[in-house]
């Protein structure tokens, strides 16, 4: 039995229970957890916005070590330090194999609809997303972990599971920051200040940063901001006023809401880039004339896991982290217990904060 964290259904309250779980079967590992991230997506899953079959043991954002492997496995062994891949493509669909879009797999999630342990009364548990990182152990498909690189700390190395693919591939994959470019990020919490630290590794010149807590400003400017706004109904003309009135070349929307969208999508030049890494609710309509989409000439584009291969783009990152210029650490703002896991969910509602991390 492991201790894991709940969702016994949607919209309930979560909660911290026993749980049983097999051993490995063919093709699958069994990780001891030594860290998990809490990130907004673990919240869209309990609420409904992102849909989990359920009850389910949540949590998708993890690093750990392996303790046991079932039969056929190769990858890995018992002993290798992993992260685990919430979105395993599958390698042979048409996303994979002809458009070389992985992150579009449409088999990627199929694991959150298999039960994978069972409850103190004998029920079936789904892994959320997959991965059910919110536990002291899991069990996942050989192709949802990925060999750590050497030089990254194993709790640290948690957030590269989700937090930094999704914010350096939205810079460096979706909206291609070249050298010199502007970007404004708006959202300052873990994706977020993955996003500001990637638009400076990428060589931006202006970074602006929006958020609509004042307390996110020094963590803005630590990962890299040049400037920190107060999200307003003005923030659009703040940012074409910092920029000689033209906007930003780039804007990388990681909340989620109509509102922002619309603001970040404002905030860029004639011709300019949003890059929209957020999740919303399929109620929110976002709203543009068809004479400004002609005359502004922006594009508009969504960013499903920062458009990453976990596989590359994992090295890539860790000799960022190695060399200095990608700090993990700096984007977590509370180091808590497997118990504080709701009371991490209500920061995130109330905007406190940036990444929790569940260290074992």
């Amino acid at each position: 039995m492991v201790r894991a964290v709940v969702l016994p259904a949607v919209g309930a309250p979560l909660e911290i229970a026993e749980i049983d779980l097999p051993a490995p079967g063919p093709g699958r590992v069994r990780v001891a957890l030594a860290a998990a991230g809490v990130c907004h997506s673990d919240l869209s899953l309990s609420n409904g916005t992102l849909r989990q079959p359920v009850p389910a043991v949540l949590g998708h954002e993890g690093a750990g070590t392996v303790t046991a492997v079932g039969e056929g496995v190769t990858a890995v062994s018992p002993g290798d330090r992993v992260i685990l891949n919430w979105a395993p493509s599958c390698g042979r669909c048409r996303f994979c194999a002809e458009l070389r879009e992985p992150w579009l797999c449409p088999h990627a999630n199929a694991a959150t609809t298999v039960p994978y342990a069972r409850d103190a009364a004998g029920g079936d548990l789904y892994p959320g997303l997959g991965t059910a990182a919110f536990a002291e152990e899991t069990v996942v498909a050989e192709r949802a972990v990925l060999p750590l690189p050497a030089g990254v700390p194993l709790t640290d190395a948690a957030l590269l599971g989700c937090a930094v693919l999704t914010g350096y591939g939205a810079v460096h994959h979706s909206a291609r920051v070249a050298p010199g470019e502007s970007v404004a990020v708006f959202g300052v919490g873990g994706v977020g200040l993955a996003a500001l630290q990637s638009a400076r590794i990428a060589g931006a010149d202006r970074i602006v940063a929006v958020d609509v807590s004042p307390a996110k400003e020094e963590l803005a400017r630590a990962a890299g901001a040049t400037d920190f706004l107060l999200a307003t109904d003005a923030t659009a003309k703040e940012i074409r006023s910092l920029t000689g009135g033209d906007g930003v070349d780039v804007a990388v929307e990681c909340v989620g809401r109509a509102e922002t969208i619309r603001a970040a999508w404002s905030s860029t030049r004639r011709g300019g880039r949003t890059t929209v890494v957020g999740i919303g609710g399929k109620q929110e309509q976002v709203s543009f004339s068809p004479l400004e989409i002609f005359h502004f000439a922006r594009t508009l584009s969504g960013c499903v896991f920062g458009n990453s291969e976990p596989a590359k783009d994992v090295p890539v990152q860790a000799e960022h982290v190695r060399a200095g210029r990608l700090d993990l650490g700096s984007l977590v703002t509370d180091r808590i217990g497997l118990a504080d896991v709701p009371d991490a969910f209500s920061a995130m509602l109330a905007g406190r904060g940036a990444r929790a991390l569940v260290v074992f």
